[in-house]
């Protein structure tokens, strides 16, 4: 019988090597939960308490509300005339499933290691979900019907806000504004406020005693927002359980709100990562959110 000896070392496992176990479910979870918690963050700076899930598709109905008459006043004892209330239509939102994916390759691995190569740049995609994220809430907020105007950023937030008191009247509504960070640079210049963030947003809770501004770049000069936070809401496409998740072995936390996965592609010596997003914040009533101008001071 002839004996051989191996070499046991040669088959071994490279040193550093990527495994599959060291993608799946760990970075994923990491990303997710980090990720869920920001919306978590945002969902709270909006007031919204939960989102509703809806499956792909559905289309979120968004409406006006406004008064037809306004009855006369009669004597006691005549038939009191109805006032009448319509909600009308005003815009339908398709709730789409937004995919973003991304490969590292084996080379830029090798160059720069994992941890830059891999989860950096995950952490760069994820940043772009989120601008997709507000860039969808600023557009449907920015056509709001409601108006107001005012000479300068103060007068142009207390006429906004005025006008928000006054639609949801006899309502708890807590005002909230968004604005432009050209417009709040000049005001923040000569005054000491508290600046937060979330979501990558930044907030300033209780501006000047009207409620929660947000101040964003992407943001027109000149022009602000202005709703309650009651007007807003918020829904997703549920990213645990069903078809797509179990197609795609998506992870997830406890919300569902993102749906995340790492592949090794051995046919092209890369690292994929794929994301499924459906979260979506809208306003329930359009005639609700007032668009503000900011003429020019005096």
């Amino acid at each position: 019988m002839i004996k051989k000896k191996f070499d046991l070392q040669r088959f071994a496992a490279p040193e550093n090597m990527t495994a599959a176990a060291d993608l799946e479910p760990a970075i994923s979870v990491d990303f997710v939960s980090r990720l869920n918690s920001n919306i978590t963050e945002l969902m709270n700076l909006l007031g919204i308490v939960e989102l509703d899930p809806m499956a792909e598709g559905t289309m979120i109905k968004v409406y006006k509300l406004y008064q037809v008459n306004i009855p006369e006043q009669v004597g006691e004892g005549e038939e009191i005339a109805l006032t009448k209330v319509k909600r009308e239509l005003a815009k339908t939102i398709e709730l789409t499933l937004k995919k973003y994916r991304k490969q590292t390759s084996a080379e830029a691995i090798q160059k720069v290691g994992r941890e830059m190569a891999v989860n950096r740049t995950d952490e760069k995609m994820v940043s772009n979900l989120q601008k997709d994220i507000k860039k969808d809430l600023y557009k449907l907020l920015g056509e709001g019907t409601g108006a107001a105007t005012g000479k300068g950023l103060q007068a142009a937030l207390s006429n906004s806000w005025a006008a928000v008191k006054k639609y949801y009247e006899d309502q708890d509504a807590t005002p909230i504004f968004f604005v432009s960070t050209d417009d709040v640079a000049g005001y923040l210049a000569n005054a000491q406020v508290t600046m937060q963030t979330a979501f990558g947003m930044s907030y300033i809770q209780d501006f000047l005693g009207l409620g929660t501004v947000v101040i964003s770049p992407t943001l027109t000069a000149g022009k602000l927002i202005a709703t309650a936070k009651e007007n807003i809401r918020g829904a997703y496409i549920p990213a645990t359980g069903g078809d797509l998740a179990n197609s795609f072995g998506l992870t997830s936390d406890a919300t569902g709100l993102i749906g995340m996965t790492h592949a090794i592609a051995t046919s092209n010596a890369t690292i994929e990562t794929l994301i499924f997003s459906g979260v979506k914040f809208f306003p329930e009533f359009i005639d609700g959110v007032i668009v503000g101008t900011i003429s020019p001071g005096e």
